[in-house]
């Protein structure tokens, strides 16, 4: 019998079309991967300057605030999946067309590699824009004030802190794109997205694309470029949405819907 249209994708059958997306993501050329890339940057920078204003100046208390931030956050991955761009983050679960032999290591890392470069021209040049833009000057400066505000958070993380905020954040990342597979519209789309974004931004855990506009954005302002700071937040928090979506998604649903059983 013939499933309801209004019926999810199951598990089983969303790891089968993660493994065919991925196959075909490691297939573009290095132009169109790269540029894409750059969207996705651009893209998630819109989300962080939705969630810099949007919560600057709130009165309504710690949890409360943290929730319009996320619910402004999730404005950049709607935009990646709507509008079709390629993020490092989710580009992890490629590692289940790898685990499956269906793709070579150096496809996987070619990709990771573009997109994370594509990523990272994205949103800093976001960040210069806004910068030249004045946005920053909205409300008497209390816009740049918050935006310094949450890049020196970001900074003052200890490594194993930065570490293990960048495994958790890319768990409800990756879970978001793979639930995106199971909706059938726009809108479902839309609404799985809604919850894991806002909870990891809630949850102040640690995004390496969001970071590249974050931190750049607060150093433009500031006139204060700590290269040296950036690169090591960089590093922990990627390393660990490496280990989040690559290996505690994408690797867990292989092993429970891919592996061959051994003979």
């Amino acid at each position: 019998m013939e499933p309801h249209p209004l019926d999810v994708v199951s598990p089983a059958k969303i790891a089968q079309l993660v493994q065919d997306v991925g196959i075909r993501k490691v297939s573009l050329g290095a132009l169109e991967t790269f540029t894409l890339g750059v969207l996705a940057g651009a893209f998630i920078a819109f989300g962080g300057m939705f969630y810099t204003v949007a919560i600057t100046g709130s009165e309504l208390g710690f949890g409360p605030t943290r929730l319009i931030g996320g619910l402004s956050f999730s404005l950049g991955l709607i935009l990646v999946i709507i509008g079709g761009a390629e993020l490092f983050t989710g580009n992890s679960l490629i590692v289940m067309a790898r685990a499956s032999g269906r793709i070579a290591t150096r496809a996987l890392l070619r990709n990771w590699a573009l997109v994370y470069a594509g990523n990272f021209v994205g949103a800093a040049g976001s960040a210069l824009l806004v910068y030249f833009s004045g946005i920053l000057s909205l409300g008497d400066g209390a816009v740049g004030t918050q935006a310094l505000a949450i890049a020196e958070g970001k900074l003052a993380l200890a490594p194993i802190e930065a570490f293990a905020r960048g495994i958790l954040c890319n768990i409800l990342v990756c879970l978001a794109v793979w639930m995106c597979f199971a909706a059938h519209s726009v809108s479902g789309k839309v609404l799985v997205i809604l919850f894991p974004i806002t909870a990891f931004v809630v949850l102040g855990f640690e995004h390496s694309v969001a970071n590249m506009y974050l931190i750049p954005v607060a150093m433009l302002y500031s006139g204060q470029a700590d290269i040296a700071g950036l690169a090591a937040n960089l590093l922990y928090v990627t390393a660990g949405n490496v280990v989040g979506g690559g290996v505690l998604v994408a690797l867990v649903y292989w092993v429970i819907y891919c592996r061959k059983p051994a003979a």
